[in-house]
């Protein structure tokens, strides 16, 4: 296996700690905890497209499935929050596996104009089916993560339990890209028909990816849900799902920390440019464009290539 990459992964706990003990504005944490968990969903979507070329752009109703479930369970039936996150994984996993087997048969435009459809589907139930989730109105009164004696009721406890969790993720991510099985997904990216020809079936495999990575994307839902304590299917629409896309082509597709720098650089761009609100599609698609043509790596592809250059 090869060697992981410590220094990003060191990089990234000297800022979270450097945030999570230095700053003390409360609108600064929320946002750099907002960026994580875009973080972890555009990751995901990188392993989907970057790795095994998964073209999805479902990917944020399996966020709201997730969420939805975690709210239903925790506020309605009175479930513990922490256990409605593997539950709403499970759920998505369920969905994505179902789903997943018929639509992944599809490639190019077919399979990205299904994962479309499958998003707009569950973004429909979301806003129709307001008996359960409350519309377009929202799902309100959902309570706080409890554990043991600590209430993650305000922001800096949170941003400790996000961060925490994001290091474990970064840290299984990584192992992830240096294993075997990061080599395999590559494989399956370049040549099927290659990798029927080594015993290897991509068919359920890409299923089995898509699936986990749903149940992920759907698990970081449900901390979503307890960290905004209101959801509503705006949070979970075609926009978003465009975004992720958009955040994992510009970080650098088939590179793990890929989805962190694009999820950083984009989920900046409300922040730093909150008086052009509805220009905001506009400039995403003006910094695709950009990678797309200068730089065909994302930005960590083009870092590590003048890495390698420089060496």
């Amino acid at each position: 296996m090869k060697r992981l990459n410590f220094t990003f992964i060191i990089i990234m706990a000297c800022v979270l700690a450097y945030i999570g003990t230095q700053v003390s504005n409360e609108y600064y944490i929320g946002v750099a905890t907002l960026l994580l968990i875009h973080a972890v969903n555009a990751t995901a979507l990188n392993i989907l497209l970057g790795y095994t070329g998964i073209i999805s752009i479902g990917q944020a109703a399996f966020f709201g499935l997730g969420a939805y479930v975690a709210a239903v369970l925790s506020t309605n039936y009175g479930v513990n929050p922490l256990l409605t996150m593997p539950i709403a994984a499970a759920a998505a996993f369920a969905v994505a596996y179902l789903v997943g087997s018929p639509i992944l048969k599809l490639h190019g435009n077919y399979l990205a104009m299904a994962t479309l459809g499958m998003g707009m589907i569950l973004y429909i139930f979301m806003n129709e089916m307001d008996f359960i989730t409350g519309g377009p109105s929202g799902f309100v009164g959902i309570g706080d993560i409890i554990i043991g004696k600590f209430d993650l009721a305000d922001e800096k406890s949170f941003f400790v339990f996000m961060s925490i969790f994001f290091m474990v993720f970064l840290f299984i991510c990584e192992l992830f890209d240096k294993s075997f099985l990061h080599n395999k997904l590559k494989f399956i990216k370049n040549s099927e028909s290659a990798c029927r020809s080594y015993g290897i079936t991509p068919a359920k495999t890409k299923v089995m990816v898509f699936a986990s990575m749903a149940a992920l994307t759907a698990f970081n839902g449900a901390i979503f849900t307890f960290y905004t304590h209101f959801i509503s299917p705006v949070s979970f629409s075609f926009k978003y799902s465009v975004e992720l896309l958009a955040m994992a082509t510009i970080g650098g597709l088939g590179y793990i920390t890929g989805g962190v720098v694009g999820a950083v650089l984009l989920g900046l761009v409300p922040e730093l440019f909150s008086a052009f609100e509805e220009y905001e599609m506009i400039i995403y698609g003006g910094l695709l464009a950009v990678v797309i043509m200068f730089l065909p790596g994302g930005i960590s592809g083009t870092l590590k290539r003048l890495v390698k250059r420089n060496a």
